[in-house]
């Protein structure tokens, strides 16, 4: 080895040794925590998140607690303490208990529904190779639609005068009547708040689809000729972590979110129309002037999702692989 061979090989260590330096010292080491040259200063950045968080969720929170162990005056004039009579008032009551059943049967229907379409619309969305932007724009388009707004045009199309929905099932000899009959207002409310929400879980699960990597489908293609076993098998399970993201999403959405919806539909409608517990709420206390017992129904429909949320969690997030 001649000594013009060495000093080549010397010179580009030492310049490899300055670009790994270099290299440290440009690049921020992930596990370095940030240091701030006061204390206060993380505090300051955290304070308007903080604050909202107070202002818009504990403190009311607080105040439902409170005010659930009172009968108020709706005047603002004293108020009552009765311990847990709001309480055990609204549990024993046969309308509560009525309102939570149709509750439940409400986000399981519309849950399983969304989901199941959004789903089916996203697994043809990605097979779509010409005018796919203008099926897919078509599709997102729903989701810019407010919920009132949504529940207005549902009406629209439900409408017993007018309605093109009225006039399709009078062609199959049923008499739709939206407002007035029970089942009928239900398949309405349904119908509405799945047509809304199926937008927002279709663009999830395409984006879920586009991001499983090419050779993992063709991979698929060559191992399982059927369409139904590939997704089964391989395209489902990678669409897990998306498909619990969304499955709390949707449970979310139709606890507390259609409630613009019910709103827009039951307005100035008897009383014997279905409605969730989040409706039965604002109807006790805004239009029935019983703020105790409407806080009490409040805070038991907080512990219920907050359970709710922990089962979900425990449970089915294990069967979830985020790989």
């Amino acid at each position: 080895m001649t000594d013009m061979t060495v000093r080549t090989r010397s010179a580009d260590r030492a310049l490899l040794l300055r670009l790994r330096a270099w290299y440290s010292a440009e690049t921020p080491n992930p596990a370095k925590r940030v240091q701030f040259d006061r204390p206060l200063t993380p505090w300051l950045f955290l304070m308007p998140q903080l604050a909202v968080v107070v202002i818009f969720f504990y403190w009311p929170s607080v105040q439902a607690v409170t005010s659930s162990f009172y009968i108020e005056d709706p005047f603002g004039f004293g108020a009552t303490f009765v311990g847990m009579e709001n309480y055990t008032g609204a549990v024993t009551s046969s309308q509560y208990a009525g309102t939570a059943a149709f509750t439940a049967f409400f986000c399981i229907v519309v849950t399983a529904l969304s989901l199941g379409l959004g789903l089916l619309l996203a697994v043809k969305a990605d097979k779509v190779i010409r005018g796919a932007s203008s099926y897919k724009t078509a599709l997102i388009s729903v989701y810019a639609i407010a919920p009132p707004v949504a529940g207005l045009i549902g009406m629209m199309f439900f409408d017993m005068h007018m309605g093109p929905i009225k006039d399709l099932a009078a062609f199959f000899g049923h008499d739709l009547r939206v407002g007035i009959d029970y089942w009928d207002t239900a398949g309405a409310l349904v119908t509405i708040s799945v047509w809304k929400q199926i937008p927002y879980n279709f663009i999830f699960f395409l984006s879920g689809l586009q991001a499983v990597p090419v050779s993992v489908r063709e991979a698929a293609l060559i191992d399982a000729r059927s369409g139904w076993r590939r997704f089964r098998d391989v395209t489902l399970p990678l669409l897990a972590p998306t498909a619990f993201f969304l499955l709390v999403i949707n449970i979310t959405y139709a606890m507390f979110d259609t409630f613009p919806i019910f709103d827009v539909v039951l307005k100035d409608k008897p009383a014997n129309n279905p409605m969730t517990l989040v409706y039965k709420v604002y109807l006790d206390g805004f239009k029935g002037n019983d703020i105790g017992g409407s806080s009490a129904q409040s805070v038991i429909l907080m512990v219920v999702v907050a359970a709710l949320t922990v089962m979900q969690f425990r449970f089915l997030e294990r069967r979830v692989h985020y790989g």
